[in-house]
């Protein structure tokens, strides 16, 4: 039996893999998001109304992106293509979590060592990337949200301490070290001869490419767009760290 065709998406939790034609009706309105969104906008609300501007609006950017990422129809479209749940977690760890990191006190990561969510930010890429682990969030909804939990907090600690850091230099190389190990993973994905993920092996063709070009694609993702914030941050730190030198020197 072709292994494409003997995946069951039973209990994948944005469901089977839409066509072209069925794609704008796959909003997902499951009552337990819904819920969590609203309880978070409200939680928020709360806590961050006597905040700064700029914390209160991180926090409106990250719900929205939330709910444009797991509401809309990008949920069930990254059911048919790994480039599209690629870019999805992309968008999670480069631009939700910071985000979100933006959220928290100033005071948060000013001190904290970068290390430990250096190493834990890296796992859980790489972890979630394995065609394996991949493959086993498709079979139950707990185990897609363990795979979205752990990007979102490993990558938000991760950015608190690139982003408040009062070690600028320790913060850009940390900065470039992600950025060098997500590069390396979207290399292998990009000159892997044959297509890694089952699930997709079977959902492309319905959107004209092929489950080797659609893996190709997701690592030019991973290679060079979700790079971008993190080189920026290192020129960032850099431009920091010569000037607290110049500093010191004169």
């Amino acid at each position: 039996m072709d292994p494409a065709s003997a995946f069951s998406f039973d209990m994948s939790y944005c469901g089977p893999p839409p066509t072209l034609e069925t794609l704008w009706g796959r909003w997902n309105f499951e009552p337990g998001l819904l819920s969590v969104l609203v309880l978070t906008a409200l939680a928020g609300f709360v806590l961050l109304r006597q905040a700064e501007p700029r914390r209160q609006l991180a926090f409106a950017g990250a719900w929205l992106l939330a709910m444009v990422l797991f509401v809309s129809p990008i949920c069930a479209l990254s059911v048919a293509l790994f480039s599209v749940r690629v870019g999805h977690h992309v968008a999670l760890t480069m631009i939700l979590a910071p985000l979100l990191a933006l959220t928290l006190p100033a005071r948060w990561g000013m001190r904290a060592s970068l290390m430990p969510p250096l190493v834990l930010s890296t796992l859980a890429l790489w972890l979630w990337h394995a065609p394996d682990f991949y493959t086993a969030a498709f079979t139950h909804p707990a185990i897609y949200w363990l795979m979205q939990v752990s990007l979102i907090a490993s990558f938000t600690w991760l950015w608190l301490g690139l982003l408040r850091s009062q070690a600028a230099m320790a913060a850009g190389i940390s900065a470039l070290s992600s950025a060098i190990q997500m590069g390396l993973l979207g290399a292998l994905l990009v000159f892997a001869p044959s297509p890694l993920y089952l699930p997709h092996l079977g959902s492309t063709l319905n959107f004209g490419l092929s489950p080797l070009e659609d893996q190709q694609l997701a690592g030019l993702i991973v290679w060079v767009p979700a790079n971008l914030p993190l080189l920026a941050l290192v020129l960032w730190r850099l431009i920091l760290a010569l000037r607290a030198e110049q500093a010191v020197a004169e």
